[in-house]
């Protein structure tokens, strides 16, 4: 008996040798070098940061216990498991100042314009995750059925987590269109993991896509990462597309910060069209760093002061702890309090389509 205690004594303090050999072997090998480059006020030669934020230390935390509650959805509203969804189908091409833009799910959005189709952080797989058997399940099919997408001549990406950055759905995309991708700085080398190329810019660079038609990359309130010990090794960004009779701001994912980043913005406008992110944002202890809720939108949306917007990054995988409608019921109300024409700022469903008006 003294024998097999001795034993499972034994055994039980390998395995806790394993398991702290792995806690600090696993950082060192998750940890990626996206992108290396001259130090600036975002960048300290290693990772990327958010200007005018409080070192770490001096964050607002979040208890250990509370975060766990987050992270097994303790706390999280009911969801419905699926969402009708009535698909549409593009036409080839929208032709001069006409724009059409389709909501296909979460911060997926087809904008036709000038000829040129526009994609955004496309994503079509089931799941938000590096796992296909797990992690964030899609509540609402894409709004467009991939073979129905017309050939895409433009992909803006915001930044490298797994909702926005989707290597699955840029692989076919590649394979099928060869479209202009531009992203910033770093997320590059994720997708040459797949024999993908893309265009990298820091904030305020440009990128020509045709005469009179370019991207500036912009400054938002986000970070980034795959892994966990790559956080920030990339860039994380909105995009501007400069077109003839008003542009198109794309926001991906941001929070608030402290609202300069949207004085860049706006100095790159007239903007016909914003697609500004509305959901995942409870806990606000640990969401406020780096999602907008609907208020926090229309923050947005009046110091950017587009002609017309959209509101995204809702209804299709759960992030948060909102319900599902919660997002769209309060950006309504916010817009009114506002005193925002309901027709300028709006959320529409998967496969929704809003012809735009002109400036």
């Amino acid at each position: 008996m003294v024998i097999w205690i001795v034993r499972i004594g034994v055994g039980l303090l390998v395995l806790v040798l394993l398991a702290l050999l792995a806690l600090w072997i696993a950082p060192r090998f998750l940890d990626r070098i996206y992108y290396r480059g001259p130090v600036s006020d975002h960048f300290d030669g290693e990772r990327f940061f958010n200007p005018g934020d409080p070192p770490p230390a001096e964050r607002r935390g979040f208890s250990f216990f509370r975060f766990l509650r987050f992270a097994f959805g303790l706390d999280r509203a009911p969801w419905p498991k699926n969402v009708p969804v009535e698909r549409t189908a593009p036409p080839a091409r929208v032709e001069g100042q006409a724009m059409r833009a389709t909501w296909i799910g979460h911060a997926t959005v087809l904008v036709q314009t000038q000829g040129l189709n526009i994609l955004t952080d496309p994503v079509w797989s089931d799941r938000a995750s590096p796992f296909g058997f797990m992690g964030p399940k899609r509540v609402a099919e894409p709004g467009v059925a991939f073979g129905d997408l017309p050939k895409i001549d433009l992909v803006l990406l915001s930044h490298n987590h797994y909702d926005h950055l989707d290597l699955a759905t840029l692989e076919r995309l590649w394979m099928r269109d060869r479209p202009l991708i531009v992203t910033p700085l770093g997320n590059d080398t994720i997708l040459r993991t797949r024999g993908i190329e893309a265009v990298t810019g820091d904030w305020g660079d440009r990128v020509a896509v045709r005469p009179g038609i370019d991207v500036i990359v912009e400054r938002v309130h986000h970070w980034g990462s795959r892994w966990g010990a790559d956080r920030n090794r990339a860039l994380w960004g909105g995009l501007t597309v400069t077109l003839p009779g008003g542009n198109l701001f794309f926001a991906g994912d941001t929070g608030w910060g402290d609202g300069s980043w949207t004085r860049g913005v706006a100095a790159n406008g007239p903007h016909r069209l914003a697609l500004v992110p509305i959901g995942a944002y409870l806990p606000r202890e640990l969401m406020q760093g780096s999602h907008v809720g609907p208020d926090e939108a229309v923050a947005i949306f009046r110091a950017i002061d587009p002609a017309h917007a959209i509101g995204i990054h809702w209804g299709t995988f759960q992030l948060s702890e909102e319900g599902y409608a919660a997002p769209v019921d309060m950006l309504a109300a916010e817009v009114a309090i506002a005193g925002i024409d309901p027709g300028r700022f709006r959320a529409i469903s998967p496969g929704g389509v809003w012809d735009v008006p002109t400036l």
